[in-house]
Order: C-alpha cells, then sequence, then structure tokens
C-alpha cells in the first residue's frame, strides 16, 4: 500500500508511468455498506481533476467520485456493474474503477500518503 496516493474525497491512485489507476477506499466502501449500483465514465473521454467521474450508490446513499488527476479515461473497470463485490472484496486489486493517462502530473501533488488519509477519515468522521 506504500505505492498508493490518497485523495481526502475518498479516492487512491497506483500510478504506473503515466497511468493512475483509480478506485475507492477500503474506508469509504465499509461506510456505505450494501453497494448495488456503479456509473462509470466512458473510455476515451477526459476527466479533469476534480471533477465527478462516476458513482457509487448504496442501500444508505449514493456517493460522488471524483477524479484525482487530469487526462483521458484509457480504461474503465466494465465488470464493477456486475460484480460490485469486488469494491469489497478487493478494494485495492479488483475493485479498481479506472485507468487515466495523466496530462498533469503535478496533480498527485496534492494526494496524501495513507496515515494521512487514515488522519484525514478519523477527523471527519
Amino acid at each position: 500500500m506504500d505505492n498508493l496516493r490518497f485523495a481526502t474525497t475518498d479516492e487512491w491512485v497506483r500510478v504506473e508511468g503515466d497511468i493512475a489507476t483509480i478506485g475507492i477506499t477500503d474506508f469509504a466502501v465499509q461506510a456505505l455498506t450494501d453497494l448495488v449500483h456503479i456509473e462509470l465514465p466512458d473510455a476515451g473521454g477526459t476527466i479533469t481533476k476534480g471533477d465527478v467521474l462516476g458513482e457509487v450508490e448504496s442501500v444508505k446513499a449514493v456517493s460522488d467520485l471524483y477524479a484525482p488527476v487530469t487526462g483521458e479515461v484509457v480504461e474503465v473497470n466494465s465488470g464493477l456493474v456486475d460484480d460490485l463485490d469486488a469494491l469489497s472484496d478487493e478494494p485495492f486489486g479488483r475493485g479498481w474503477i479506472v485507468k487515466i493517462r495523466m496530462s498533469n502530473p503535478d496533480d498527485l501533488s496534492s494526494l496524501i500518503d495513507r496515515a494521512a488519509y487514515e488522519a484525514h477519515w478519523n477527523a471527519e468522521h
């Protein structure tokens, strides 16, 4: 988990070259509890850091997913639509949501490490 960076909006980012794989954190998944639906962006589109890139719906609430980086959506984990358990069971593995080819690597400078994310989560919840 040392290779992950986190947004205070509950997304995680794993960077390999210029590709950022993005998902939602285990804390966020546990808070949402029973997931019932996910909306994903289309591959090929561009997204700007801070924009809504999709949403996750649970029996409790609908939560927006925010883009922690700017770039082109190069891959979407469309399997999540039929297998939401992947988000709960493996949020940092097969539960990834999108892959974005970053156009501005400086976007990563606003992301935090796991310890800072946990401290933020505990202060907010």
